[in-house]
């Protein structure tokens, strides 16, 4: 019972992608559009910027993805149309940008930051004062608190 409850939970707050592809761009070679959704689901749509054109509604998401299966129906390979697209609109429409010189900072980023942080961390564990024994008070020092509050 409970594991049915559970599953069910699970299923309702999955998010499921919405396919954003309509019924007059599908191609009617299924091995194109199996190409087609593979090239699509690499690309970013511009407009919403975090969803791939294939998941995308937007008009030049639309306009994208036709532009993609017209490219492979004339005849282009995955990384030409890949590589025509980027040339339109720039590396900034891949959702896995390529290594280059111009995404280096972008790849090396992570790493650079996970040492930094280890450095600093290093630094401040390092630099923190040594913790010295505390001494127990004298008799005197315990008769003036003492006298300070009133025993």
């Amino acid at each position: 019972m409970i594991a049915k409850l559970l599953i069910a939970l699970f299923l309702l707050l999955t998010p499921i992608p919405a396919f954003a592809v309509n019924p007059d761009e599908v191609l009617s070679d299924p091995a194109l559009e199996h190409r087609a959704r593979q090239i699509s689901a690499q690309l970013r749509c511009m407009v919403c910027q975090n969803q791939s054109i294939d998941d995308s509604n937007a008009e030049l998401a639309k306009d994208l993805r036709v532009l993609v299966r017209q490219r492979l129906t004339d005849g282009d390979t995955d990384g030409q149309v890949i590589d025509y697209v980027v040339s339109r609109y720039g590396e900034f429409v891949l959702l896995n940008p390529r290594l280059s010189t111009k995404t280096i900072i972008l790849w090396a980023m992570p790493i650079g930051l996970l040492i930094a942080g280890i450095v600093a961390l290093v630094i401040f564990v390092r630099s923190r004062p040594a913790r010295r024994p505390s001494e127990a008070l004298t008799a005197e020092e315990k008769a003036k608190i003492d006298e300070l509050l009133g025993q």
